[in-house]
């Protein structure tokens, strides 16, 4: 029991002091074994559990479908960039404007969940790329944001995944993006902060150099409120 106890108080900690495991989502090799609705089901039955432990009514009218809905939304929503099978396949075109400046798009709203409490992240992120012959549509660039958004992250992770697929997709390693973001697990618990925001930035190729980095940090800073 002692060393069960330190354990959990060892995973606690690190829970507390933003740790990530990896770069990638830490995922067992069975998790899509069982089909979404059998996921819901599972789940559904788990959220049920926690609340009568709780010492919740459920035969209240307003707590009944509590349990359901909590399931549909941790599968097909919040936790829906758990599965590869949502994966965005952004659309890319040749660049025959031959644009070769920075291209910048800022203010992607994230939401995220943190994956140690379990609680919202909500933030923004500003993405930015140098074409080497390749561009993507606008909009496929949120569409990536959200995917990896919608898992139980660490922010420093995702940051590093949204470089990483851009990179791919784009076929350069002159990507950047910079996220911006809330924790609720520091702003409505424990130190209960709730000014205090997160900031983390990755970047690749041409972006690791001082001028380019300025470049798109000065861009984020531009007043663009219509």
């Amino acid at each position: 029991m002692k060393l069960e106890r330190a354990l959990e108080e060892q995973h606690e900690e690190r829970g507390n002091d933003h740790v990530g495991s990896s770069t990638e989502t830490p995922m067992r090799k069975d998790a899509f074994v069982l089909s979404d609705e059998e996921k819901i089901e599972r789940i559904q039955n788990s959220v049920r559990e926690i609340m009568l432990t709780l010492g919740l009514d459920l035969d209240d009218d307003s707590l009944g479908g509590t349990p359901k809905r909590v399931a549909k939304m941790y599968v097909k929503e919040i936790f829906g960039g758990l599965h590869p099978k949502r994966r965005p396949e952004p659309s890319t075109f040749e660049n025959k404007y031959k644009y070769g400046e920075m291209l910048v798009e800022k203010n992607i709203v994230v939401y995220s969940t943190c994956e140690h409490h379990l609680l919202p992240i909500i933030g923004r992120a500003h993405i930015a790329y140098i074409s080497n012959g390749t561009v993507v549509g606008l909009s496929k660039m949120n569409r990536i944001v959200d995917y990896f958004a919608k898992r139980p992250q660490v922010q420093e992770r995702m940051n590093i995944q949204i470089v990483k697929e851009l990179q791919q997709v784009l076929g350069t390693e002159d990507v950047a993006c910079v996220i911006d973001a809330k924790h609720l697990c520091v702003n409505s618990r424990g130190i209960r902060d709730i000014e205090s925001s997160t900031v983390t930035a990755e970047y690749g190729g041409k972006f690791k150099e001082e001028a380019t980095r300025r470049e798109f940090l000065d861009y984020i800073n531009l007043d663009t409120e219509f």
